[in-house]
């Protein structure tokens, strides 16, 4: 099982910037779902302002495993100007960018085909049409290929 480690990304800019993603707890809730949260934690930007990823697994009455990752962009506002008497307020976030990505796995299915339908909807999703090795490490792909969350 993997540990609670620090995920690394880059993102989609022209310039690419790495991002830094920091285990932040897991949790299990009442109804069986096990919840990890990881959070970027950037010096000069406020803790509700800092991108977030979530991985959840569950599994359903049906014995089928529901596993999710979420990531969570917030777009700050801009700042306009100062009132009469010279206060500027905060940035607020203005909205936030959100993808998730939800997997449905039958208790009978197999590593290597939860890992081919892992890889396939990332390859259509990148428009990849080359052969490409499958990553196999990290807490995305074990989680859905070895239904594993980090402890």
């Amino acid at each position: 099982m993997s540990q609670l480690a620090n995920i690394t990304a880059f993102d989609g800019a022209a310039t690419p910037v790495t991002h830094t993603l920091i285990g932040e707890s897991v949790t299990r809730d009442p109804d069986g779902s096990i919840i990890a949260s990881y959070k970027e934690s950037l010096s000069g930007v406020p803790d509700y302002a800092q991108i977030r990823c979530t991985l959840k697994k569950k599994r359903l009455p049906t014995g089928v495993f529901r596993v999710a990752t979420r990531v969570e962009v917030p777009v700050m506002e801009s700042i306009a100007g100062q009132n009469s008497s010279g206060y500027t307020a905060p940035p607020k976030v203005a909205y936030v960018d959100t993808t998730e990505v939800v997997g449905y796995y039958h208790e009978r299915s197999l590593v290597t085909g939860r890992r081919l339908s892992r890889q396939l909807a990332i390859n259509i999703a990148g428009s990849i049409a080359t052969s490409v090795a499958p990553v196999t490490t990290g807490p995305v792909p074990e989680l859905i290929d070895q239904l594993l969350m980090p402890t």
